[in-house]
């Protein structure tokens, strides 16, 4: 099972960084159509809103707009709920790894939801961490 992180989602909407745009609408378009699942993490739809919401304060976006998006998103990638053996786990990896709290509960969600790949600029990618596998598409 697949699952990219907020900031691939982020590019795909954001018109100011036109070559990410480009490699993660390419990258989502794949996924949709591969015949892997790709899931949406709850912590990356927490983390998408809330950057839309800021567009959205900006002017940037409507309200219809962000809904839009992110009911989009939802539609290719069922939304994964964390259970409460994330919050551990990602206690547990921030104790081995240096990395931040909120990354190790992207990781920690990925582990706990059988993910066997993330797709994300963060983290050192290209990299593994516990058998999965960080791939950066913007490379």
């Amino acid at each position: 099972m697949n699952a990219v992180d907020t900031n691939v989602l982020i590019y795909r909407l954001d018109r100011g960084e036109p070559d990410k745009q480009a490699l993660a609408r390419r990258l989502l378009r794949q996924l949709t159509s591969d015949a892997t699942p790709t899931v949406l993490l709850w912590q990356v739809a927490g983390e998408l809103v809330r950057q839309l919401r800021k567009w959205q304060d900006e002017g940037r976006l409507t309200r219809n707009s962000v809904l839009r998006f992110v009911a989009a998103f939802r539609k290719h990638f069922p939304l994964m709920m964390p259970t409460a053996a994330v919050l551990d786990r990602a206690l547990e990896l921030t104790g081995r790894h240096s990395l931040s709290h909120w990354d190790s509960m992207v990781l920690a969600a990925c582990l706990e939801a059988n993910v066997d790949t993330l797709y994300t600029e963060d983290m050192g990618a290209p990299t593994v961490y516990d058998g999965l596998r960080l791939i950066n598409p913007f490379v």
